[in-house]
């Protein structure tokens, strides 16, 4: 096992003290994939300077998902749901670049445009767009550092905590504090297989 540490919520101290814990155990970091959680880009720039980071393509899709609906009602919204098709095909990594900075230019009115009390008419869609930018110098990193073998998505990382969580939900009536002790176990026994 490399670490983990029970937590209620994820929060930005608990992902730093996870980094500074496998820089303190001499793991050689070779890129980090993250989910787009503020503030960890920050933290791993601070910690391990020159680590290549890749954001998780399906974690962007599924944050412009939340903002812009599965039906978006503005040809706008419709128009960027489109464009995110683009996101996992690297060989369109390009297209998917230069049609969004033309689709932001596009609309650029229509996402300024502000309410009678001052606010923004569409401020779901100006935070899809604001996400996108953010995380546009690390949406495609895994294509810069072919040699690396960085992964697009975090899926594989996440489906371990899925098959973990099907493990213990077959134990349904045990208590908290032995639905724990099955979760370490069983994390205990991934590390071993994985080779950690």
């Amino acid at each position: 096992m490399v670490y983990f540490k029970e937590v209620k919520t994820e929060l930005v101290g608990d992902f730093r003290e996870g980094i500074y814990a496998l820089k303190a155990a001499n793991y050689s970091i070779m890129s980090i994939t993250i989910d787009g959680r503020r503030g960890y880009i920050n933290n791993i720039r601070k910690i391990f300077k020159n680590v290549p980071i890749q954001m998780c393509l399906f974690h962007q899709k599924a944050i412009v998902r939340r903002y812009i609906t599965d039906r978006p009602r503005s040809k706008c919204g419709n128009d960027l749901k489109e464009l995110m098709h683009l996101v996992c095909k690297p060989e369109r990594q390009q297209e998917f670049i230069d049609e969004f900075y033309l689709l932001q230019d596009q609309y650029r009115y229509f996402l300024n445009q502000r309410n009678e009390l001052g606010s923004y008419k569409h401020s779901a869609l100006r935070s899809a767009f604001r996400s996108i930018n953010s995380n546009m110098m690390y949406l495609f990193t895994y294509t810069d550092c072919k040699s690396s073998n960085i992964p697009s998505t975090n899926n594989h990382l996440e489906g371990m905590f899925g098959h973990i969580k099907e493990r213990v939900k077959i134990h349904r009536g045990l208590a908290k504090d032995r639905k724990k002790k099955a979760v370490r176990f069983l994390l205990g026994n991934w590390g071993r297989k994985v080779g950690f």
